[in-house]
């Protein structure tokens, strides 16, 4: 396995700088945020370490130049937005992006891109898929035809009451993997997995890794904090009890989750995300949150 992390929470460093920073500190890859530029709708989102709308020969050679200088690997390609939006001209647009970030990655020896399937938050699980059957399949294929693989992230966006109940992203359980899989069964679609979702959802992560090793193509490393008080206060069914942390400061058993992966067989990317509200004071309060996962994670990956 290979330790990175993901780009997004270094937004004000050029693509130099960030690689960079992540030879300085002893990481081995990097997953590269390739949000279209402009102004972002949510946390995290709008990052643009790779702007595949102006990539063209001479930026694709740049960009290996860099990292093979700074001797990193590109783990993946992330683009994190609604593709089953309620809105039609919403859809097409994140859509036509993800098909350019999915063309960009083998030009720059990139394998796998992450995103999220994405959801209508109005609608019920079997509601979703209709628009599931209409929109993924095609993006699937062009998937296949550029050699890339879609990992998925099993975020379910959910954050404020809008997106009650079911957040903004279907793809978030085993019950569903089993449908997502079945209804699309290509080798080129697979699972970004990060266990901190899974959490909160009390699911147990390392259980799901026993089933579903073999579909995890990228693994985000990000913790999460239940908030026992609040949750004694609002109930499951409310919002705000449970916090994402780095690893080693939430409710993730790490050892045993890793246990699993290993057991699954898997050799690739574990990214470290860093969503902790108590690092985000200041640039360097974000790179030290970096510095103490990767002390924490060294332990599991080698």
């Amino acid at each position: 396995m290979q330790l990175g992390f993901v780009s997004a929470i270094l937004p004000e460093l050029d693509l130099e700088d960030l690689l960079a920073f992540a030879d300085a500190e002893g990481f081995g890859c990097v997953e590269l945020m390739c949000w279209p530029p402009g102004k972002a709708d949510r946390r995290y989102a709008g990052v643009t370490h790779l702007d595949v709308t102006t990539l063209d020969a001479a930026g694709i050679q740049r960009v290996k130049n860099l990292v093979k200088k700074h001797a990193l690997a590109i783990s993946g390609l992330g683009y994190y937005p609604n593709p089953l939006h309620p809105d039609a001209e919403h859809r097409r647009r994140v859509i036509e992006h993800l098909k350019k970030v999915i063309d960009a990655a083998p030009k720059l020896d990139v394998k796998v891109v992450n995103t999220f399937v994405g959801r209508d938050p109005g609608k019920s699980v079997p509601e979703n898929w209709p628009m599931f059957d209409e929109v993924w399949p095609a993006i699937v294929r062009h998937a296949e035809a550029a050699g890339v693989t879609l990992g998925i992230e099993n975020c379910p966006m959910l954050f404020t009451d809008d997106e009650w109940p079911g957040g903004c992203n279907l793809a978030t359980t085993p019950d569903i993997w089993r449908t997502m899989f079945a209804k699309i069964p290509s080798k080129h679609w697979g699972l970004n997995f990060d266990p901190s979702h899974l959490i909160w959802q009390h699911i147990d992560p390392a259980r799901c890794l026993r089933e579903f090793g073999s579909r995890v193509v990228h693994f985000h490393a990000k913790d999460t904090r239940i908030d026992r008080h609040k949750l004694d206060e609002v109930g499951i069914m409310g919002l705000g009890w449970h916090t994402p942390k780095i690893p080693g400061l939430g409710d993730v058993a790490w050892g045993p989750l890793f246990g699993a992966l290993t057991d699954a067989g898997y050799r690739g990317p574990v990214c470290i995300e860093v969503e902790d509200r108590a690092y985000e004071g200041s640039l360097e309060d974000r790179k030290a949150s970096l510095r103490q996962s990767k002390r924490f994670l060294e332990r599991f990956v080698s």
